[in-house]
């Protein structure tokens, strides 16, 4: 078999340039964060033209605990069946809480969505944000209307009085049009 001079050495050339552009590939791949499908599915539903509340919450948080055991949560879904109801289990090691929601009747709610974050509970991989916002403490809640964040609550339990009128005045046109100025 005649080989021409060069053959080998521009056929190595070539799985170099080829084994370079993996490399790159692999190393880009690696450093990009695959978006776990609970965070797409909060985008997605907040961009609804409807009230949606993301609550970012754990089975084992004492504060996410009692916010269940006073019933405020079930009575929020059921006094407000427009409003879509989003409970993503985080720090829980992909866990989604499902067996205590059930106890406390929030399984049966056709506005309620149950998710889990895959990611582990303690350590440098735990996640410190969520669908873009900053997660330091559950539970956390969000309201969103029409893909603005509306109200975010990111430390501690919530107090459902205050999460209704959030909700009455998320659904309010936020406007003071026809009111009297202040002067300047």
């Amino acid at each position: 078999m005649d080989v021409e001079p060069g053959h080998f050495a521009g056929m190595f050339a070539n799985m170099r340039i080829l084994g370079f552009s993996i490399l790159t590939t692999l190393i880009a791949t690696s450093c990009l964060r695959a978006e776990p499908a609970a965070e797409q599915q909060v985008r997605d539903a907040v961009k609804s033209p409807d009230l949606t509340v993301v609550h970012l919450w754990a089975p084992w948080c004492s504060n996410c605990q009692a916010e269940l055991k006073n019933g405020g949560w079930l009575k929020m879904a059921k006094e407000n069946p427009k409003t879509k109801f989003i409970f993503v289990s985080v720090w829980n090691n992909g866990n989604n809480g499902r067996a205590m929601l059930e106890k406390f009747g929030l399984t049966n709610q056709a506005n309620v969505t149950i998710a889990a974050d895959p990611g582990p509970r303690t350590g440098d991989a735990k996640i410190k944000q969520f669908a873009g916002l900053p997660l330091s403490w559950i539970p956390t809640t969000w309201v969103y209307k029409g893909g603005d964040l509306r109200y975010a609550l990111n430390y501690g339990e919530i107090r459902f009085p205050v999460l209704e009128q959030f909700l009455a005045d998320s659904e309010s046109e936020w406007s003071h049009k026809g009111e009297p100025k202040l002067e300047e």
